[in-house]
């Protein structure tokens, strides 16, 4: 059988534009980033046919160390739910839909830990990826591994899209 890659998802932001810097709000400051670890407003459209669920991730190639390192990730959240507001990662999730999980970040806690690049390290890339799944509810609980996420979504992802933000100190 041909191999099809899986249709593309529009993903936006109010927050930032594609390969820009990222603002102040969406930096950290629990890691002395000097920004709010505000999760950015994110809208997407385009999903397949067929979707009956998305994740949301944020992941820094560029960090030190091995495999890079994800910011952010949210799960279940439901078909009808095409966009987050701004600061719908806090911890605690209260402005997530209600099912959707939040996956411990490298930071340690569940939530969305904003930008903080090892200073004079050069620009990061912040990606965020909006998959479209074939499930509403992946089966996985908030202490699962975000680094072991995406062997855990392969298998469902219908479609996707990415929106890269671009920090630096």
């Amino acid at each position: 059988m041909p191999h099809h890659d899986s249709p593309t998802l529009h993903v936006t932001s109010e927050s930032f534009r594609d390969g820009q810097t990222l603002p102040p709000a969406q930096r950290s400051g629990k890691m002395r980033g000097g920004g709010q670890d505000e999760s950015p407003q994110l809208s997407w459209s385009g999903a397949p046919a067929g979707t009956r669920g998305y994740a949301v991730t944020l992941f820094d190639p560029d960090a030190p160390g091995r495999g890079g390192f994800w910011h952010w990730a949210v799960l279940d959240l439901p078909a009808a739910v095409t966009s987050l507001p701004a600061g719908a990662g806090s911890e605690g999730g209260r402005h997530l839909p209600p099912g959707a999980l939040q996956l411990k970040n490298d930071g340690g806690f569940h939530g969305y830990l904003g930008a903080a690049p090892p200073p004079g390290h050069g620009p990061h890339r912040y990606i965020i990826t909006v998959y479209a799944l074939d499930v509403e509810h992946l089966g996985l609980d908030a202490g699962f591994s975000a680094a072991k996420l995406e062997s855990k979504l392969a298998p469902h992802v219908l479609g996707r899209g990415t929106l890269t933000g671009i920090f630096e100190r």
